[in-house]
């Protein structure tokens, strides 16, 4: 069975950190792009960051300018898990998180994806 496992997230104050999880089983990450999207509330859905697969392409890595130097996207094939390492968080990343695999490449659109995790909340507050 196909599944995506999501860990992480909670309150932090703005400036802190922290890393979410998205553990894969049923299938063998290597071979997909992992995507981490999130939605606030009354917003839509966005892409935040993407990693394409290190068997099929060549594990790129793609960023949101909103987010680029403060997250990390980083997999371990050998755990199965994608990792979004969140740095200097403001209250703007408040939103609920999302991993979504597709086949080899990236793509920011989300319904291109065909797996999804659980979601995981991510406030930022002081």
């Amino acid at each position: 069975q196909v599944q995506l496992v999501q860990s992480g997230g909670g309150l932090v104050q703005p400036g802190g950190s922290l890393r979410l999880s998205c553990a894969a089983s049923g299938f063998t990450l290597d071979y997909y792009a992992i995507h981490w999207f999130r939605q606030a509330p009354g917003k839509e859905r966005e892409g935040v960051a993407c990693i394409s697969s290190s068997s099929s392409s060549d594990g790129s890595t793609y960023y949101v300018d909103s987010v680029k130097g403060r997250f990390t996207i980083s997999r371990d094939n050998a755990k199965n898990t994608v990792y979004l390492q969140m740095n200097s968080l403001k209250p703007e990343d408040t939103a609920v998180y999302y991993c979504a695999v597709r086949i080899a490449e990236c793509s920011w659109f989300s319904d291109r994806y065909q797996y999804w995790g659980q979601g995981t909340q991510v406030t930022v507050s002081s």
